[in-house]
């Protein structure tokens, strides 16, 4: 990706208040950004399978994913996406209230690339957004469309 295109960030959460965090933390990342918001697990489901076969659709190149969603939880998205052939490469940051060991060990057992809990510290929120991105587009080098 070149420094004048912005990565294009799936936030998954259901409360207008952590939504606004998010938002405002990102604003702190050195890079740019573009975000799309997505309430509940059945309407991220539904923008990311669009987004595989509509080419209208943006493909997000990160999901910043909460846990504790209505109509399907952050853990039944996270299965989900990582078991489609399609999804599964698009790195998922758990951004959740749960510092369970339990929960912790769900997320990275599903493949979740990063586990972060709120509230966050923008600073570390930012740099951690950062290295995924990083890892993910510059090391691995994913295809982005």
């Amino acid at each position: 990706m070149t420094n004048d295109e912005s990565y294009h960030i799936l936030l998954v959460e259901d409360s207008p208040t952590d939504r606004l965090i998010a938002v405002q933390a990102l604003k702190l990342a050195p890079m740019r950004t573009t975000l799309q918001f997505a309430e509940d697990g059945v309407e991220a489901i539904a923008y990311l399978r669009a987004g595989a076969t509509d080419p209208s659709v943006k493909r997000p190149h990160l999901i910043l994913l909460d846990l504790n969603l209505p109509k399907k939880d952050g853990r039944a998205v996270l299965a989900e996406l990582k078991a489609d052939e399609d999804l599964r490469l698009i790195p998922v940051v758990v951004l959740t209230t749960s510092s369970a060991r339990d929960d912790v060990m769900r997320a990275y057992g599903l493949h979740a690339n990063a586990y972060l809990t709120k509230p966050v510290d923008f600073s570390e929120f930012a740099r951690s957004i950062a290295t995924t991105i990083n890892y993910w587009f510059e090391v691995v080098t994913l295809p982005t469309r």
